[in-house]
């Protein structure tokens, strides 16, 4: 398919999600009538490409939640309140998401769509406040919900107490009432933003690597030293804390609650080849995405490793391959120059795509949809196809040592 084909299908997509009123995309109008903050962030990269200066306007909405304290919230509800579940606030939710903000500031800029100085702006306190509340002593990025990392499922986290402590014992409907019992359980600032847990803290590979290359992208367009330095900071304290030699990935770390199902290999664990300086741990990793023992499938990156007993193509963070993973696991591998594995990566993300109708989420086996449909971070599948990115550096903020 060619990008003439593609953008009009992605635009529509976008366009058909759009709410003029409040200035975003609502990913499926049913089941995610809100914006979230990672999904707002890669609307506004899809937008940009399509050369749409809406790019702007839904990630100035994205930050537009911003907690006094600095916190971005995961959610904010389109017009009515959501559930109390959510914390204590009217318009928000009181919990974050992975911050890519950062990112999608420097694609925007680089297409000619540069945010203001008051989205920039927000943006830096969004990143000050996770370095400034977030860390643990030794340096890491710290979740307090799973929703907060976004991938909030996932079997790493089977041994926090859920019902399911097993794969076989996995049930969807058993851990969504467990997450949702878990808002319970944390500590919230003055001005309603979560601090701390009681049941479950940790230090996810894929979230500290989210943060590391944000911090990365938004140093490198703002030339801001402090926030560089703060990407190199992190950068290491991952590679030094959290680099498994046995499954050669990256693993979380449990503050509080969890267990050994921390280490089960899921493709979360190669993410931070987002940001390592280590050319040896990037590409150990990288190169498991597409080999069939282990993540490598046909219609893109398995979430699970195809031969663990966790594994299951059809459910949910149990196996499915992921649209906003697959685009950043590609903007990881031209950071290593692996241009055959990053084209790989881009026809097996459209083909899924495409077979799946523009799904929240596919079977990697055959593409067959699942989750909410038509969803719209799934137009980023016109990123892989954009040559203006191959001349841009995106996603190289972090100089690779050779």
């Amino acid at each position: 398919m060619t990008d003439h084909d593609l953008e009009p299908k992605v635009r529509r997509l976008l366009e058909s999600h759009w709410d003029d009123a409040r200035g975003y995309c609502v990913p499926n109008p049913t089941t995610y009538p809100h914006l979230w903050l990672w999904d707002s962030c890669f609307h506004a990269i899809i937008w940009a490409h399509l050369g749409d200066d809406r790019a702007l306007r839904e990630l100035d909405a994205t930050l537009a939640g911003q907690l006094p304290s600095g916190l971005v919230p995961h959610m904010r509800y389109g017009g009515r309140r959501a559930d109390s579940w959510l914390g204590p606030l009217e318009h928000t939710s009181s919990i974050t998401q992975p911050p890519m903000f950062g990112h999608a500031a420097k694609v925007l800029s680089s297409r000619g769509f540069v945010p203001s100085s008051a989205t920039l702006d927000r943006a830096r306190r969004g990143l000050d406040w996770l370095w400034r509340t977030r860390r643990t002593d030794d340096g890491l990025m710290y979740v307090v919900h799973p929703w907060e990392a976004g991938n909030d499922h996932s079997p790493r986290w089977d041994d926090f107490g859920a019902p399911g402590r097993t794969p076989a014992d996995y049930s969807r409907p058993a851990r969504t009432a467990w997450n949702k019992a878990r808002v319970h359980d944390i500590t919230f600032d003055s001005d309603g933003g979560a601090l701390w847990s009681t049941s479950f803290v940790v230090c996810p590979a894929a979230f500290n690597a989210y943060v590391a290359f944000n911090l990365a992208e938004l140093a490198d367009l703002l030339d801001d030293r402090e926030l560089a330095d703060r990407a190199d900071q992190l950068s290491e304290a991952i590679d030094s804390l959290l680099w498994d030699e046995d499954e050669q990935l990256w693993s979380d770390l449990p503050v509080v609650g969890g267990g050994p199902s921390v280490r089960l290999p899921t493709s979360d664990g190669v993410m931070p080849a987002l940001v390592t300086q280590d050319r040896s741990k990037a590409l150990a990793s990288l190169r498991q995405l597409d080999d069939p023992d282990r993540f490598g499938a046909p219609y893109g990156p398995a979430n699970v490793a195809r031969g663990n007993p966790a594994y299951d193509p059809q459910t949910y963070w149990r196996g499915p391959a992921w649209p906003p993973l697959n685009y950043l696991f590609w903007l990881a591998a031209r950071r290593w120059e692996l241009d055959g594995a990053a084209q790989t990566l881009a026809v097996r993300s459209v083909d899924g795509a495409l077979q799946s109708g523009w799904a929240e989420y596919w079977n990697p086996e055959n593409g067959a949809g699942l989750g909410a449909a038509p969803q719209t971070w799934t137009g980023l599948v016109i990123a892989l196809h954009d040559p203006m990115i191959l001349a841009q550096g995106i996603g190289h903020a972090s100089p690779v040592k050779e």
